[in-house]
């Protein structure tokens, strides 16, 4: 099945956000791991950066933490020391600021708490699926994408159902924060300077701020200590407890990446049943599918296109120099369609094993606290979907983000015939 972007000639400007809004741009990543897997990538808003592209570079950088560093940001946008202290929360740290901050979460997001959740994801499933259903022909990234993480996200953090189509409304406007159908401060489009020291440069960050301090303020007159946001607030082993702004960002990073990844994981499934007809008989039939399923959707959609990170020392690779202080950016986005790791990359095989796909991160320190989630929620999900068809197909063109940074679906009509 060829899926290449049919508007990209192989030449596609990496920095801009138009050239993803009908999908990454995998010509221009396939000439480049082939020809230019170390590419200088000129960046007319800011400072240029260097492209990685290959999945065996990527794989091996992300082990560096120490040369290739997390502590200035994780996105191409250039910005200010006192900018970065004001926005960042523990992805956009080193170890050891890191670890501090994640062993308090551990506990929250290990695997075995994590299945604890999933008759709660079957239950929110039967209660989203079936209205949605009957239909018989909608937007599934709204009606179902967007409801199961939405849902849970409220269940984690412990806020009102009713508070929860709002929150997320909140965090589109902040990880997508490039695209004017979810933002009306568009980044690469206005003046947002005003906003600077908020997450993702956005004004959703102000009010996201002013509910997680409302929310906690309830919470404790309640009495109420459980969860996760709990967690991040205890004082760590040598008695030191993060700040009210590490607090704000976490909230904003939990409610954006917490919801968003998911949804645009699931839509990207849906959308390759509608594709490869096979997948859905493939689900029905069941058995060892399951333990491999889920890695594999999340593989295809490739949520997070790229994380950014920032030069500490001089590093030869391909005859050329990656000086101390440069951005550099891992393009996940290619790496998760590298021939050289992944046979026929360009389609969905629900049996693939083994499945190095980079989608979490994984190798180095950060890799995805949410990945036991982000697995229960796409497995579940696709198996409770699977009961319910008889067939499902495109009702009309798929519209994705304005975004170089997330790679999502944000409009998926089909037609389903319920079985």
């Amino acid at each position: 099945m060829t899926v290449w972007t049919p508007d990209d000639d192989g030449y596609a400007d990496l920095s801009s956000h138009d050239a993803f809004v009908n999908g990454a741009p995998h010509n221009t990543f396939a000439r480049l791991r082939k020809e230019d897997p170390l590419h200088w990538t000129e960046y007319a808003q800011g400072q240029n950066f260097w492209s990685v592209t290959r999945h065996a570079d990527i794989e091996a950088m992300n082990k560096q933490p120490t040369v290739f560093s997390s502590a200035q940001g994780i996105r191409m946008e250039d910005q200010t020391y006192e900018e970065y202290l004001a926005r960042r929360t523990f992805q956009e740290t080193d170890p050891p600021d890191h670890t501090r901050v994640r062993r308090k979460l551990t506990r929250a997001f290990a695997k075995p708490t994590i299945a604890g959740f999933e008759q709660d994801i079957r239950d929110i499933c039967t209660e989203m699926l079936d209205p949605a259903l009957e239909h018989g022909t909608f937007d599934a990234t709204r009606l179902i994408a967007r409801e199961l993480p939405m849902r849970m996200l409220g269940r984690i953090i412990g806020t009102p159902e009713e508070d929860l189509p709002w929150l997320v409304e909140k965090g589109d406007a902040l990880i997508a924060n490039t695209d004017p159908d979810f933002t009306s401060h568009v980044l690469d489009k206005m003046e947002t300077d005003e906003f600077r020291m908020m997450p993702f440069n956005s004004p959703a960050g102000a009010e996201l701020y002013q509910y997680a301090k409302e929310l906690m303020e309830d919470k404790a007159a309640r009495g109420d200590t459980d969860g996760v946001l709990h967690l991040i607030l205890e004082p760590d082993e040598d008695g030191q407890r993060i700040t009210e702004e590490e607090f704000r960002n976490f909230f904003c990073l939990l409610v954006a990446a917490g919801n968003d990844t998911t949804r645009y994981s699931i839509a990207a499934g849906i959308q390759a049943m509608c594709h490869q007809p096979e997948l859905l008989a493939q689900m029905q039939e069941g058995g060892d599918i399951w333990t491999t399923a889920a890695d594999e959707i999340i593989r295809w959609a490739t949520p997070a296109t790229y994380f950014r990170r920032t030069a500490t020392q001089d590093v030869e690779m391909y005859g050329k120099t990656i000086r101390e202080g440069d951005k550099v950016l891992y393009w996940f986005a290619s790496a998760n369609r590298d021939e050289a790791m992944f046979d026929d990359p360009f389609r969905v095989n629900l049996h693939r094993s083994p499945n190095r796909h980079l989608s979490f991160g994984q190798g180095g320190p950060h890799v995805c606290l949410g990945m036991w989630l982000a697995r229960l929620e796409v497995t579940v999900l696709f198996q409770e979907l699977a009961k319910r068809l008889r067939a499902i197909e495109p009702a009309g063109p798929h519209q994705f983000l304005r975004s170089n940074f997330v790679g999502g679906i944000k409009s998926l009509p089909v037609t389903v015939q319920r079985a």
